[in-house]
């Protein structure tokens, strides 16, 4: 079962997410998704996952079917956090598995700086408390950057020019699949990219956010904490995989081969990781 709500945020803001499964014993999961990336990319493991325990989607402002916010520099993980925040009292829930792509994964880090007990465990795709700066120059200059097209066939191939040296190997049926995930028919039978460009923009101006992004990930140390390292990836180098593990000794960290930024969440080695946190926490 699955059903498409809304919330409204603490700014008026009205921010889509979707519920997948019914409410039971098992802890259930929240799922964070990329900078430019929105719910749809979960929609396989939340069903995966739903037939044991209770799967929440979201789209973070300015994504999928989420309000745009009017002044771009709210575009920033705290505004984030705290509409997740938001929408967790809203549903009542106290303790949340987080599962966390990219950008959705330095949002978990930013839950347990806030509220540690309210997390029983985390997953973060492909991201550590540091962005290695080659990745964080290909991502400032791409976002919000790319050129429109005009039909899906072109957003296809823009989809595997963007993603297909980090995703080597995709069918053409995948990366349709991909691009169907990052672009929506909105007001015509065009498709376009499923964010607000200002996000670009965002990335650029605002700079890197106040504090030790390592202090932040010490609040991890009391949490379940897996981390799906793509192998290829130019975000998470292997010298930040091994600081963070020697950061937090308990950290289980599952490298995904053939994988650069960021895995799927569909390769069996995904799969098994987080089946294993789940198993862990209830």
């Amino acid at each position: 079962m699955t059903s498409e709500q809304f919330f409204q945020s603490h700014d008026g803001l009205r921010i889509h997410f979707r519920v997948y499964g019914e409410e039971g014993d098992a802890v259930p999961v929240i799922c964070l998704p990329g900078l430019t990336r929105n719910s749809r990319d979960f929609d396989e493991l939340a069903n995966y996952l739903s037939g044991t325990r209770r799967v929440i989607t979201i789209d973070f402002r300015g994504r999928g079917f989420s309000d745009y916010d009017e002044n771009w520099e709210n575009y920033h993980p705290l505004t984030y956090v705290a509409d997740v925040w938001t929408l967790l009292d809203l549903l009542g829930i106290k303790q949340i598995v987080v599962v966390g792509t990219s950008l959705g994964g330095l949002c978990a880090m930013l839950m347990a700086a806030q509220q540690p007990n309210r997390l029983a465990g985390v997953v973060m795709n492909d991201i550590g408390p540091e962005i290695h700066p080659a990745g964080l120059a290909r991502i400032q200059e791409y976002t919000g950057r790319s050129k429109p097209v005009t039909n899906w066939q072109e957003a296809a191939e823009q989809t595997r020019e963007i993603y297909g040296e980090w995703l080597p190997g995709l069918s053409d049926e995948q990366i349709a699949n991909l691009a169907r995930r990052a672009f929506r028919e909105i007001e015509s039978d065009v498709p376009r990219l499923d964010y607000d460009l200002n996000i670009g923009r965002a990335v650029r101006e605002i700079g890197p956010q106040k504090g030790d992004p390592w202090a932040i990930f010490s609040a991890l140390k009391s949490t379940p904490t897996t981390v799906l390292w793509g192998q290829m990836s130019d975000i998470l180098s292997e010298d930040i995989v091994a600081r963070m593990c020697a950061a937090k000794p308990d950290l289980e960290v599952v490298p995904v081969a053939n994988r650069g930024h960021v895995p799927l969440l569909d390769e069996a080695e995904c799969l098994s990781g987080i089946d294993a946190i789940l198993e862990k926490v209830g």
